[in-house]
Parts: structure tokens; C-alpha cells; sequence
């Protein structure tokens, strides 16, 4: 009696194991590409902000708190007359008003009159849910926006998503030059900065999934370079 040898097909599945690791391995490599190749994009985007030296007037001036200057500046603007109320969102709940005034060398009058503060959001969606519920009270049709150079491109979009049809007008507070890629050799402007891009890729992402009527949330708004 003659045994016939187990015929398998084991080098042909290895073959198709070393082609779908191939596969694998050219999506993560692309991916990566990618990914590198939008942070650059991101960096050198931010970069060349650059903070108006007049803008033109709004309704009202808007800026989110986090950051280095940002409330300075947009009190700056309201003291020249650049709007008519202006919105500190995201203060903290330990932060009285008198403080802020104190800390920003506004005057009693303007605080009194004209300057709203939101103790209630803690990131930069809440920031723009606050803002999008203090621009329909009040009706403005064209919104200054103050925020870290940064921190704009992620504000800019999560604004953009719920301030309906009021102009919105990026305003950059610039701490740090980072124009002709110096934010290259800064390793804390490096951290900030790809920690704002994964931030930003998380928004976009977040607004790609349709909401619970079956429209996209997304609507990316770019701040023009000055």
C-alpha cells in the first residue's frame, strides 16, 4: 500500500500573509505621511499670523482665556473702541470681576457696562457654545475673535460651527514669532504646537459625523494671514 504525501498549500498562504503585511504596512506608512505632512502645514499656517495692527470694528469681541496676553489684548480693543461689548469666556469660577479688571487695567466704567463674563465652559467647545448663546442675546452681526495664534485654526472652526451667519474676524495674539519655520528649533513651541494639531484633527473628525438630523457639523473657517 502507498501512502500519498499531504499535499498543503502553506507557501501560498504565506504569501498572502507577506502580501497583507505589505498592504499594512504601506497604509501606516502613508498615514504617517500624512500626518507629518499636516503638521507641518498646520505649523507653517500658524506661523504667519500675525496680529492686525487695526482691524476693522465689530458688534462685539469675544476672547476664549488659556492663554498667554489674550484678555489684554481684546480689553486693548475694547478701550479703542473696536466693539461694543466684549465676552471673557471660560474664566475661572474663583475669578471675580473686580480681579480681572485689576489684572487687565480696565477701567470701572467699561467693566461695568460693556464686559460679559462666562464662568461656564471649560474647553474650547464650550467656549464657542457660551459665545454662540451671548451672540444671538445680543444680535451681532460681526464678531472679533481673540485667541493665541495657535489656538486660532481650532477656535475658528468650533466658532464657525455655531455663530450662525455673524462674521467672525480672527485676531492672533502673537507671544512668540514662529514665521520662517522657527517654531523648528523652539521645543516648547514644537509641543504646543502638535499638541494644538491633534487637537484640531479631533475637531475635524468630531464634526464629520453627521448629526442626529444627518448633516455634517463641519464648516472649517481659516484666518487670513496679516
Amino acid at each position: 500500500m502507498t501512502i500519498e504525501p499531504i499535499r498543503t498549500n502553506a507557501p501560498v498562504s504565506r504569501r498572502r500573509i507577506w502580501r497583507r503585511m505589505r498592504w499594512v504596512a504601506l497604509g501606516l506608512t502613508s498615514v504617517l505621511v500624512l500626518f507629518v505632512g499636516g503638521f507641518v502645514a498646520f505649523s507653517t499656517y500658524v506661523g504667519t499670523l500675525s496680529t492686525p495692527k487695526n482691524p476693522p470694528a465689530a458688534d462685539g469681541i469675544i476672547v476664549v482665556t488659556g492663554g498667554q496676553s489674550r484678555v489684554d489684548a481684546a480689553v486693548d480693543l475694547m478701550k479703542s473702541g473696536k466693539g461694543k461689548r466684549l465676552l471673557i469666556s471660560g474664566v475661572h469660577p474663583a475669578a471675580k470681576r473686580e480681579d480681572l479688571r485689576v489684572a487687565t487695567g480696565g477701567d470701572k466704567r467699561l467693566f461695568n457696562c460693556c464686559v460679559d463674563i462666562d464662568y461656564d465652559a471649560m474647553n474650547t467647545i464650550g467656549n464657542a457654545a457660551e459665545s454662540a448663546k451671548w451672540v444671538r442675546e445680543h444680535a451681532f452681526r460681526s464678531v472679533i475673535l481673540v485667541t493665541n495664534n495657535y489656538h486660532i485654526p481650532r477656535t475658528m472652526l468650533e466658532m464657525g460651527r455655531l455663530l450662525g451667519d455673524a462674521a467672525l474676524e480672527p485676531y492672533p495674539v502673537v507671544n512668540r514669532r514662529l514665521d520662517g519655520g522657527r517654531w523648528l528649533d523652539k521645543p516648547e513651541a514644537l509641543r504646543v504646537l502638535f499638541t494644538e494639531y491633534t487637537k484640531y484633527l479631533a475637531a475635524l473628525a468630531r464634526g464629520i459625523v453627521p448629526d442626529k438630523d444627518g448633516d455634517s457639523a463641519v464648516r472649517v473657517v481659516k484666518a487670513r494671514a496679516q
